[in-house]
């Protein structure tokens, strides 16, 4: 799927995350350890400019999230991940090229672009209708393939990913630039 380019927190792009293949377990920096007068619950919620390149593409946003966790302090608790938008989801996956092109395919052969969508008829739909509006019913459909955000645990102040497992922007109507929101919370 060729390299995707996001935006990291702080605006700057950043190549996607390369995928260590001996990588086992938690994802990111430990958080720093929560001082004496804070034994109750913490909460960040930091929002992602995430970049896609193709109409359909996988975003790797991992680092990107295991940052937020660690900048939040938070060592035993979740992580959200949201996208704000109808067009784009997350989705945990394992970063094989190979496997994001079968996806990509597979999100193709069931929801092809070239079919006819009533969303995409102008002269028939009056609801939330913006002018220069992409035609794009068939990234509508597709987005009831994936879900909208993911929970994902942390312990000692890590993310809890499997061996293989990356968190992707799933873009089905770009290229564009996204917003994920990713909100921490726990002790």
């Amino acid at each position: 799927m060729g390299s995707s380019i996001k935006r990291g927190l702080d605006g700057a792009r950043l190549n996607g995350a390369a995928n260590d293949p001996d990588q086992v377990g938690s994802i990111g920096s430990p958080a720093p350890a929560a001082g004496p007068m804070s034994g109750g619950m913490r909460t960040l919620t930091r929002t992602l400019s995430v970049s896609s390149d193709r109409h359909t593409d996988f975003v790797d946003v991992t680092d990107d999230v295991a940052r937020v966790v660690a900048e939040s302090g938070v060592t035993d608790g979740f992580a959200l991940i949201f996208s704000q938008h109808t067009t784009a989801r997350i989705h945990v996956n394992e970063h094989e090229p190979l496997l994001l092109a079968d996806l990509t395919t597979l999100l193709e052969h069931l929801v092809p672009r070239d079919a006819f969508y009533r969303h995409d008829d102008f002269s028939v739909r009056t609801v939330n209708v913006t002018p220069g509006e992409r035609i794009n019913g068939h990234s509508h459909c597709r987005g009831l393939f994936a879900p909208v955000s993911e929970h994902l645990p942390v312990s000692g102040g890590l993310l809890m990913l499997g061996r293989w497992q990356r968190v992707f922007m799933v873009e089905l109507d770009g290229p564009q630039v996204r917003q994920v929101v990713v909100k921490v919370m726990g002790i």
